[in-house]
């Protein structure tokens, strides 16, 4: 089963409400345990000449981690993250993200995702430890969500 994951109206990557930002759809397919999204950059999104800037790549791993935690209704924050880019991602080129929960401990939340090219490639992996949020921090993350 796949299902929408919640979206937050002013995020970068998936605000609806951002507009500068990727405006991005996450999924979460539980039977691989996997939040997923598509993306083909465009040229704004590039660094050098053709290729994608490694900060939208590291963007896109940082959210499709956390919309793994998400999907469970956990609001988190980064706490870490990891990335190691493999080969360039190139500017028109469709890319596929995917996130999934490695490990759990108290608040912490550790993560794997990889970005990929159409054809199984991979240009990028990357790790995060997110934080569960709660009191104040997580009334605020309530207050800016969109219905998933």
């Amino acid at each position: 089963m796949i299902e929408k994951v919640i979206s937050y109206r002013g995020c970068f990557v998936c605000g609806e409400d951002n507009a500068c930002g990727l405006k991005l759809d996450f999924y979460f397919d539980r039977r691989t345990q996997k939040a997923v999204a598509e993306f083909t950059p465009a040229s704004h999104h590039e660094g050098y000449r053709h290729i994608v800037h490694g900060g939208i790549i590291s963007s896109l791993l940082d959210e499709v981690m956390a919309k793994a935690i998400l999907a469970s209704g956990v609001p988190v924050v980064t706490s870490k993250l990891t990335v190691e880019f493999k080969k360039p991602a190139f500017v028109g080129q469709k890319l596929q993200a995917e996130g999934w929960i490695t490990r759990q401990k108290g608040k912490a939340y550790f993560t794997a995702g990889r970005i990929l090219r159409s054809d199984g490639q991979v240009l990028a992996e990357g790790s995060g430890v997110y934080i569960r949020a709660e009191g104040e921090l997580a009334e605020i993350l309530g207050e800016s969500r969109e219905d998933g």
